[in-house]
């Protein structure tokens, strides 16, 4: 993917929390430059040790971009990592 960039961008989430197969899901996020992205759909979601904490990965869509957020499990702060073109 040549579109791909690749950020380290702190950003607001608001996601809910439940029970069962997928307990958190982001719904949307606002960036530094205001932006508010809704998200459409969730697609892959995993854990990622990094040393001793964890950090939950999640890749989402609004349909027209494609995202990838990631939780810092210990600090309790998201970061917006990557940011690509939707491809159907």
């Amino acid at each position: 993917m040549n579109d791909e960039l690749f950020l380290s961008e702190l950003v607001q989430v608001v996601a809910v929390f439940r029970a069962g197969h997928h307990p958190c899901m982001p719904i949307k996020f606002k960036r530094a430059n205001g932006q508010e992205v809704q998200v459409s759909e969730l697609g892959l979601r995993h854990p990622l040790p990094r040393g001793t904490k964890t950090v939950h990965i999640f890749d989402v869509t609004d349909g027209g971009t494609d995202y990838r957020l990631e939780f810092d499990s210990e600090r309790l702060t998201w970061h917006l990592t990557r940011e690509a073109d939707h491809y159907e």
